[in-house]
């Protein structure tokens, strides 16, 4: 499990992004091998930019609803959310340089 990754449900990701918290969230599920190549990446990379933003993530199969809400049609898919709607989103696998370019240009 991730240090530095929490996983949360659609409603407290509801409750944090209504807070008007930046939050980066991974929507993924345990039978994507994309999905489980990402979170070690994306872990480390939350380690860098905690003070930026708050990492999460949150399982599709068991959320589906959020995720349908927000049109998540493909996993992995990292959204960041900001002022309380969705900013940016970054579909699929992406090298820890790739990700943190992502993230330098939407928190």
């Amino acid at each position: 499990m991730s240090k530095n990754v929490k996983e949360i449900s659609g409603e407290e990701l509801k409750e944090l992004v209504a807070a008007g918290e930046t939050v980066v969230c991974d929507f993924w599920a345990t039978w994507c091998g994309p999905c489980r190549m990402l979170a070690p990446v994306l872990d480390a990379v939350a380690a860098q930019y905690a003070d930026r933003a708050r990492f999460v993530k949150v399982d599709v199969d068991e959320n589906g609803e959020i995720a349908q809400e927000l049109g998540v049609m493909s996993i992995p898919d990292v959204i960041v959310f900001a002022d309380g709607k969705v900013k940016a989103n970054h579909l699929g696998f992406a090298p820890e340089a790739t990700l943190r370019a992502f993230l330098d240009e939407n928190i």
